[in-house]
């Protein structure tokens, strides 16, 4: 009896050796961006075209990648981050809003925290419901979730709420507020951190809060400003604000309306990937010491000119936006990238339409890419 699992396990192998092998032949001359590392998605079913939602560019597509509802029976998916367990789950923590409502609508009024688990990294995740559903009406958005130094598991929600963390033993909850991100202004703008707020100037929301754990044991906090924050005393803060924002010393680069920076650390680099979503393009950033050396790499990934949904048949999807990067990293090396994605303009996806939007996850050849810096 032939094996298929056989037959399609020795396919992506040979897929994954091919594109290593013409990475590492390219000429020492040619420079490489992080885009140039996205690995072609290896398929978790057929795909599919009909009987689910989507404008032409984001079919045929595997519904099984990621976090959706291909039938868009309840839910919009957005943000997302991915955390395994020690059986080897792997755990999503983002956000959704019912589909009865439009994208413009559901971010900002109906977005709550949840959870999703799947045995495979590239999905199916299945949706397991609200991570706080006692706190707010589960109120959530720029969710994402961590593992934190002592062990146990935390979610973070921001932009429409304070900027606060929540605590479990175990990934699948439940879930109970640990309190609000503290910020010291550490000589800055606490503009850098927060909303300004007239009345309340050091308690406005926070937005696109990502924390990541260093390999020195503090935490390190990037917001939508993309400056550096650093906390001494646990998750929760305080985290002195310590650089202004990453491009400023870059003034060819859009110095305004860049968002959704993606934080992480490989090959002895710290690393940020920040969006400017007028022109749909994300930039890169690395730092050996993430105060004050950091060095633009170049473009991460612009929409129009890259195509990183591209499937190991050759299929694209090419969703119309691309947005709210999170790294996974194993290893010590970033092994996939998760993105949040819509299949048409935010304002043109309406309540009960066959628009929506979903999170994919895509390969990425992180050794390979941590080599390659480390030689520049």
């Amino acid at each position: 009896m032939i094996n298929l699992n056989s037959i399609k396990e020795r396919s992506l192998k040979l897929t994954l050796f091919v594109f290593i092998l013409n990475l590492l032949t390219l000429t020492g001359q040619e420079r490489k961006s992080l885009v140039d590392y996205f690995l072609p998605m290896e398929p978790q079913q057929p795909l599919v075209s009909e009987g689910i939602w989507g404008d032409a560019v984001a079919v045929p597509r595997d519904t099984s990648n990621g976090l959706e509802d291909s039938k868009l029976k309840n839910w919009c998916y957005w943000d997302g981050k991915i955390v395994k367990d020690d059986d080897g789950k792997y755990h999503m923590y983002a956000s959704r809003w019912t589909q009865e409502m439009s994208h413009s609508d559901g971010w900002h009024l109906g977005s709550k925290g949840m959870h999703a688990v799947s045995d495979n990294i590239m999905g199916l995740y299945v949706d397991k419901g609200l991570l706080w559903p006692d706190w707010k009406d589960g109120i959530g958005h720029n969710v994402i979730g961590l593992r934190m130094h002592d062990g146990r598991y935390a979610a973070v929600t921001s932009e429409l709420t304070d900027g606060e963390i929540f605590v479990s033993d175990s990934p699948n909850g439940p879930f109970k507020l640990l309190g609000k991100i503290q910020v010291d202004p550490n000589g800055f703008d606490i503009g850098l951190a927060r909303y300004q707020n007239k009345t309340k100037p050091n308690y406005g929301h926070m937005s696109n809060v990502k924390i990541l754990l260093r390999p020195d044991g503090r935490y390190m906090l990037v917001g939508r400003s993309t400056a550096v924050m650093i906390s001494d005393n646990g998750i929760l803060g305080p985290y002195k604000i310590i650089s202004d924002r990453v491009y400023k010393n870059y003034p060819e680069l859009p110095q305004t309306k860049n968002e959704d920076p993606t934080i992480w650390y490989s090959g002895g680099l710290y690393h940020m990937v920040y969006n400017h979503w007028p022109t749909k393009t994300s930039h890169h950033f690395t730092s050996e010491d993430e105060i004050a050396d950091w060095i633009y790499r170049g473009i991460a990934f612009k929409k129009d000119e890259f195509k990183i949904f591209k499937y190991t048949d050759g299929t694209i999807n090419d969703w119309q936006f691309v947005e709210r990067p999170t790294a996974y990293v194993e290893n010590g090396h970033v092994t996939h990238f998760i993105f949040s994605v819509i299949d048409v303009g935010k304002g043109q996806d309406k309540a009960n339409d066959n628009h929506g939007s979903k999170i994919v996850v895509v390969s990425f050849a992180g050794v390979v890419f941590d080599k390659d810096l480390q030689n520049k």
